[in-house]
């Protein structure tokens, strides 16, 4: 009952907080929005940071927070100031970040010099998860209409309550098939697909300016295969989340939300999933 009235509590505050971010608060590319992702990005840096240390990779917090910073923050200079030409923002703060992360290890003492390729390793990676994938939602802010990032958080959040929905009435008998998340049911995959692709399907009515003028067949061919790749990743990034806990011994990334965990547990599929939308919806409507 508990977990319900969380469920519930997320779902009836979660999606009025998005809507109206994302709609509410457009000024500068969602500006605001990039803000939050960006701190989303560094909390979640050094959730996992704190998670390598159990494997002996220790990454000063500080750094983490910076890494997993970097490049959600280039892209907000890019796109929230385009007027003011970043155009090598994201590849100078990568190179900058990638620098330090190797030349700062020359001063390493002589007594944890058999450490330096596990920190040199331990760093890149927590730039890259979830850094890197949280920079595509900040990428969609490019796009004209703020509704199409909106059908993306849509996606995956209906994927998630979905997925947890079916697991719950119909997944008693058929969970235990992924050993990196032993609780996940087949009926729960199953739900969350359903999920995914009913809200690109609806889209096309609720938000049909986000759309060009084709045939409703094409359409609802493209959404369907947005709305299936987009939720199939979403599903993949909470898996692949299950399975970096696991291996460092941990249940939760943390404690940011309830019902939920961490900040890594609560942005786990959406940063996964985030590059497949985006390639996907600019391929299919701007391309």
């Amino acid at each position: 009952m508990k977990k319900l009235i969380e469920r519930l509590l997320i779902f009836f505050i979660g999606i009025p907080v998005v809507f109206a971010l994302v709609f509410l608060l457009p000024f500068y590319k969602n500006l605001v929005l990039n803000i939050i992702i960006i701190l989303f990005s560094a909390l979640g840096a050094v959730e996992f940071s704190t998670m390598l240390e159990k494997k002996n990779i220790h990454i000063r917090k500080t750094e983490s927070f910076i890494f997993g910073a970097i490049l959600p923050f280039a892209a907000t200079l890019s796109v929230s100031f385009n007027s003011f030409n970043f155009v090598f923002t994201t590849p100078v703060l990568f190179m900058s970040a990638s620098l330090w992360i190797i030349l700062s290890r020359i001063f390493t003492h002589t007594d944890e010099m058999d450490t330096v390729i596990h920190r040199i390793a331990g760093s890149f990676t927590v730039m890259l998860y979830p850094g890197f994938f949280m920079y595509w939602i900040v990428q969609m802010n490019k796009w004209e209409n703020s509704a199409s990032l909106f059908l993306f958080l849509l996606i995956v959040f209906f994927n998630d309550s979905a997925a947890w929905l079916f697991g719950m009435l119909f997944g008693k008998n058929n969970r235990g098939i992924i050993p990196a998340s032993p609780n996940k049911s087949i009926a729960g995959f199953i739900g969350g697909m359903i999920g995914s692709v009913v809200i690109s399907v609806l889209s096309v009515i609720s938000f049909p300016s986000i759309f060009p003028s084709i045939s409703y067949s094409e359409l609802f061919v493209r959404v369907i295969i947005i709305g299936f790749l987009t939720g199939l990743f979403a599903i993949l990034g909470d898996l692949s989340e299950s399975a970096i806990k696991r291996s460092c011994d941990f249940k939760d990334s943390g404690n940011f939300m309830m019902g939920r965990g961490g900040v890594l547990d609560t942005i786990d599929s959406i940063c996964i999933a985030a590059p497949v939308y985006y390639f996907l919806f600019s391929l299919f409507f701007y391309g």
